[in-house]
């Protein structure tokens, strides 16, 4: 699968994104290193709390399926009909990538005219990850 075929089935889950709140709709396509694709949009919620980001919904199914392993996503999102050139993954969608992803994880961002891609470890470097808590699980053996 190419980028430009990753980030075309991101526009198309774009356009079933709930978003009556905030007008600004975002579709996600997870590809797994199996090859499949996973779509995902935004879901918000009256509440605001509740709502989840479309790279998590692409995440949580495919997690929900069995894949634990990822080569890449493409992001895209916008206010109403129109694509904006960058719409980068937030803070909580970038914490759940590091659960599941290494730094070299792919992220494409853009549009199908305008594509950028990036890393995980590029946008989100010193993360927390279940590494760290490996590593404070041999602190703890070595100490007892």
């Amino acid at each position: 699968m190419t980028d430009l075929d990753l980030m075309r089935l991101a526009e198309q889950a774009r356009e079933k994104a709930y978003a009556p709140y905030s007008g600004f709709r975002v579709g996600a396509a997870l590809l797994s290193k199996t090859g499949r694709v996973y779509l995902g949009c935004n879901i918000e919620n009256a509440a605001y709390t509740p709502t989840n980001c479309a790279e998590r919904t692409a995440f949580f199914k495919a997690v929900s399926e069995g894949e634990r392993n990822f080569e890449a996503i493409a992001i895209v999102g916008g206010q109403g009909d129109s694509i904006s050139r960058l719409c980068a993954p937030c803070g909580v969608c970038r914490q759940v990538m590091v659960e599941f992803c290494s730094p070299d994880f792919r992220v494409l961002l853009g549009n199908c005219e305008q594509l950028q891609a990036t890393t995980l470890g590029e946008l989100l470097p010193l993360s927390f990850s279940p590494k760290n808590l490996r590593e404070r699980e041999a602190d703890n053996d070595e100490n007892v």
